[in-house]
């Protein structure tokens, strides 16, 4: 790989040497004989390191390097220094220099430093490549879709990403509402800076407003130091606040003001805060329900309402599960060290079939599962788990009830009661409260049941 080495002296004679040492290594060479000219260099070419003498006419060493830094923060520079003012150059390592050399200098130990600078910026370089690449990856990934109702949350993203509008986004459970918060952030003009999640749910009532506006040191019980909240940590980038319909009242006031004036008051600190935040929310819940019931503050909903974005569930995107599937099947079988290349006709046909209640994160449990069991490299209808198609002999069922008497009138209704109990199941992940609350019955007739329809749960039922 070739170099662009930009070396900056106002001494043309030490231009022209560093120039020959430094070629000889199959470095391109360009030089500058003071700082103005070094920015007009880096501004037309694409330069991999400068080295600049520390005294110069005009823009001197010291205010090069800052500009550098502000304008090219991963570019190194190496500084050129006397021996009699070398604790210039650990005050310029200080302010962003990779490192330094003493004139005079040894060409073997310039060329080592050389070497040492261009590795680094090598491995700069890869990283932010690889990054970019993992970005684009990652919200290809999320944005997967080509049904009618999924284009127009693609046409409202590109509509608000560069905006700085507050973003309620609205769907039911495993929609991919933080996928898509994601999506706007990575797509907007914070994309540099920091993309801050809060599951407002699963964080306890006494402890939320610490976590969203920090606390000093001795505020409360247990706060031994102080801590930056939520809000500060997301200065400048976007703020995610993921369930919101779940948040305390008396909490509620307090991020309505922050919304409003862009200003926090820290827990046991009276100053208050400044912060430039993006805020993207994102609920299950009908909002509207809640306020009509006084469980949410009217204000603070037309606060957060001011661009909402619906998600729709997979079974208005029918359209979708194939080629959700695919890519899940792709990405989970490399993981897990299979080759999968589809899925047969059958099985994308019993998966369409299905209503997928728990949505997109139902479906990619789905498909690890497949992926996990599957024998061949295609994925076949008997390698999808059994709840898909209880589902459907269950609406069978209720078919057959409507048009004659089952033979069995028992075995009708266990095979129904089964098919929503898988479907929970698979929904909540396993876990049986969270499945006996999705169904309306108490932990412990749940429990009864499953004893009595002979179904064994795992930790996790995918």
């Amino acid at each position: 790989m070739t170099h662009n080495v930009l070396v900056v002296d106002d001494e043309p004679k030490l231009c022209d040497l560093l120039a020959s040492a430094l070629s000889q290594s199959g470095i391109q060479v360009f030089t500058a004989g003071n700082g103005l000219h070094a920015l007009k260099v880096l501004e037309a070419e694409d330069i991999d390191l400068v080295i600049s003498d520390w005294r110069m006419p005009g823009m001197d060493g010291p205010q090069l390097l800052a500009e550098i830094k502000s304008r090219y923060p991963h570019l190194p520079v190496i500084v050129m220094t006397a021996y009699s003012t070398v604790k210039n150059a650990v005050q310029s390592m200080r302010n962003g220099a990779f490192d330094y050399i003493a004139k005079p200098f040894d060409i073997d130990e310039l060329d080592i430093t050389v070497s040492k600078a261009l590795q680094f910026r090598d491995i700069l370089k890869d990283n932010q490549r690889m990054r970019a690449e993992l970005d684009e990856h990652q919200q290809i990934d999320s944005l997967i879709g080509d049904s009618p109702s999924f284009r127009r949350v693609l046409h409202a993203i590109d509509s608000v990403r560069e905006s700085n509008a507050t973003i309620l986004l609205t769907g039911e459970s495993g929609t991919g509402k933080e996928m898509v918060a994601r999506a706007i952030h990575k797509h907007g003009n914070r994309a540099d800076k920091p993309f801050i999640a809060v599951n407002c749910a699963a964080i306890p009532e006494g402890l939320l407003e610490s976590e969203m506006f920090g606390h000093r040191k001795g505020a409360f019980t247990g706060a031994v130091a102080d801590r930056v909240g939520r809000f500060m940590q997301a200065d400048k980038g976007t703020l995610f606040l993921d369930e919101i319909g779940e948040m305390p009242l008396a909490l509620q006031a307090k991020i309505l003001r922050a919304l409003q004036e862009r200003v926090i008051e820290p827990v046991g600190d009276p100053r208050e805060r400044k912060v430039d935040v993006r805020v993207i929310a994102a609920t299950n819940k009908n909002l509207l329900e809640a306020v009509a019931n006084k469980e949410f503050r009217e204000d603070l909903y037309y606060r957060l309402n001011v661009f909402p974005i619906p998600l729709p569930a997979l079974r208005e995107r029918v359209e979708d599960i194939a080629p959700l599937a695919r890519h899940f099947a792709h990405t989970l079988g490399a993981t897990a060290g299979k080759r999968i290349t589809g899925f047969s006709a059958e099985a994308l046909q019993a998966m369409a079939n299905y209503s997928w209640p728990g949505n997109i994160r139902e479906l990619q449990n789905c498909v690890e599962r497949a992926t996990i069991v599957a024998s061949a490299a295609v994925i076949e209808e008997d390698d999808l788990p059994a709840y898909l198609f209880a589902s459907r002999s269950a609406d069978s069922g209720v078919l057959v009830a409507e048009g004659s008497v089952p033979a069995d009138l028992e075995a009708a209704l266990a095979q129904v009661e089964k098919s929503y109990i898988l479907a929970a199941l698979a929904q909540s992940n396993g876990v049986q409260a969270a499945a006996a609350q999705l169904i309306g019955i108490s932990e412990r007739s749940f429990w009864y049941r499953l004893k009595k329809l002979g179904i064994h749960v795992d930790k996790i039922v995918r």
